[in-house]
């Protein structure tokens, strides 16, 4: 099973148990983040959803791992002939999240089911 979520302007594929480097969340490093905004859900039976814009009721769960600096760029602007030459680096700040679960309808189902048969 497989999403494809929306977060920070752009769209990640994920799947339970990946780690992705999101732009710079504002959650606490060993929160648990939830991403609502799920564009395309496929699930194990070859049964596709997609939304319009959004699949309704379908949940992504994260645990914020680190946050973080990427590789420094280098940022270089130059004009021939006319002596302008401006040289800047630049680091972009990152949220490392551990997926661990896409929560659909059918899981919700499901769980409740066991919580009701356990008790």
């Amino acid at each position: 099973m497989y999403a494809i979520i929306e977060s920070c302007g752009k769209q990640y594929k994920v799947t339970e148990g990946d780690v992705v480097f999101f732009e710079k969340l504002d959650a606490e490093e060993g929160k648990k983040i939830t991403f609502d905004k799920v564009v395309l859900v496929s699930e194990d039976g070859g049964k596709i959803q997609i939304g319009n814009p959004y699949v309704k009721g379908i949940k992504v769960e994260g645990k914020v791992i680190s946050h973080g600096k990427a590789k420094k760029i280098i940022v270089f602007k130059y004009k021939a002939k006319k002596n302008y030459r401006r040289k800047q680096g630049h680091r972009q700040p990152y949220t490392k999240v551990e997926i661990t679960g896409i929560k659909t309808q059918a899981t919700k189902k499901q769980a409740e089911k066991e919580t009701a048969q356990g008790k």
